[in-house]
């Protein structure tokens, strides 16, 4: 009986299955699949290392390159104003007409005495003609006065010298002397005729050049405030009547008019230098000069108008333009007028013997090569590599490489 379960336990035991042989076929199954996975961290480390290619963009800081002008360094105070023309005038006719003849437009250059407008001019030009006639009429009458002067003065000297010999009578004498006096008269009459004749044409001659409307100086038309068929008159009181014709200004004249506080008056003085920015023309500095301090103030503002003019003209320039002046502590040499690009010291790192930069490019950076000249308050000068507008990297992180995703932290 015991040895019949014995053997039966030796034929159980050789059914039961081998776990251990099992486990390793698996073992070798996994293998090739976590060398696989190895290889690729592997080449992905390289790939992070080598390009930057990360799942997770890197976080930083940039700032803008900008252009700076040398002349702040040298600024004691800014103040704003706006574009004044010293010389401005509304042109306007002296007597009242009707506008025949325009002949500028607004934005148009006239030279003194160009004629700006032409007045309705034919009753002026009529008159003109008949005080023509009389002036002629009275230099004719004393033409003839004139000879008859001649002939009784002579005729009288005649009559007086025989007088005096007593080879003629009284009577004969003093008809001569008589005729004489009224030529003599005549004649006086007939010059006065003449130059009050003279007057009148004058005087007409003026009314006639009074309908023509002329610019007093050189300068632009700035606005055109009436058109041909209008009536003008020296006050504009009438009903539906123009004053003044056109309004310009002599460009040459263009000063800027800045307010400034009474306590900053110390740092201004006549002559000083300054710069002048325009908001109509932003990349250009123009160089100025402080012309005039006016001598008052304002009272409900406290402040004091002093006008800087320009020493360099621009075209562009055009009055009532508002206007932002620096004043400076002393003049700029030629190197000191135009604006140098910088960049923050805190973008700039050393690399393999090269000063570099990390310029933000989309979401991405690019690495790249700079060449530095002059260092000031934390900004350095860039000669190249990169332009003002770009935005760059400020203390970038050392896992930052060329073409690196980032996110752009805000400040």
């Amino acid at each position: 009986m015991c040895l019949y379960y014995m053997h039966m336990a030796d034929d159980i035991s050789g059914l039961r299955i081998d776990k251990t042989k099992k486990q390793e076929k698996r073992v070798n199954k996994k293998r090739p699949v976590f060398i696989v996975l190895i290889i690729i961290v592997f080449i992905c480390g390289v790939l992070i290392y080598r390009y930057g290619f990360t799942f997770f963009p890197v976080k930083v800081q940039v700032v803008t390159v900008s252009k700076v002008y040398p002349s702040q360094s040298y600024a004691v105070l800014n103040a704003s104003g706006y574009i004044v023309p010293q010389r401005k005038a509304s042109v306007a006719s002296k007597i009242t007409g009707k506008i025949i003849a325009l002949n500028v437009t607004e934005g148009m250059r006239v030279k003194k005495g160009d004629i700006i407008a032409r007045l309705e001019n034919d009753d002026i030009l009529a008159q003109r003609r008949q005080a023509q006639a009389n002036l002629e009429l009275a230099r004719a009458n004393l033409a003839s006065a004139e000879a008859e002067f001649i002939d009784a003065k002579n005729d009288f000297e005649r009559e007086k010298a025989l007088y005096e010999k007593e080879f003629t009578t009284k009577a004969s004498f003093d008809s001569k002397e008589a005729r004489f006096k009224k030529a003599e008269a005549a004649l006086r009459s007939a010059k006065a005729n003449v130059s009050a004749y003279q007057a009148i044409l004058e005087n007409i001659e003026v009314n006639l050049e009074y309908t023509f409307i002329k610019a007093p100086f050189n300068g632009m038309i700035l606005t055109k405030n009436a058109d041909i068929g209008d009536i003008v008159t020296p006050l504009g009181a009438a009903a539906n009547a123009k004053a003044a014709v056109v309004t310009m200004a002599d460009m040459d004249s263009l000063e800027v008019e800045a307010d400034i506080s009474e306590s900053n008056l110390t740092k201004i003085w006549v002559n000083q230098p300054c710069e002048i920015t325009l908001d109509a023309i932003p990349d250009k500095r123009f160089s100025g000069m402080v012309s005039l301090i006016v001598p008052t103030a304002d009272r409900s503002k406290a402040t004091i108008m002093v006008r800087v003019k320009f020493i360099e003209k621009d075209v562009r320039i055009l009055p009532e333009m508002s206007a932002k002046v620096i004043f400076l502590s002393k003049p700029l040499s030629t190197n000191e007028k135009d604006a140098k690009t910088f960049i923050d010291k805190r973008a700039i790192i050393e690399k393999k013997g090269n000063k570099i930069v990390y310029v933000v490019n989309g979401e991405r950076v690019r690495e790249q090569k700079v060449i530095i000249k002059n260092h000031i308050a934390g900004m350095a000068e860039v000669i190249e590599g990169v332009g003002a507008g770009e935005k760059v990297v400020i203390n970038p992180p050392k896992k930052l490489k060329d073409n690196t995703k980032i996110k752009i932290l805000e400040k």
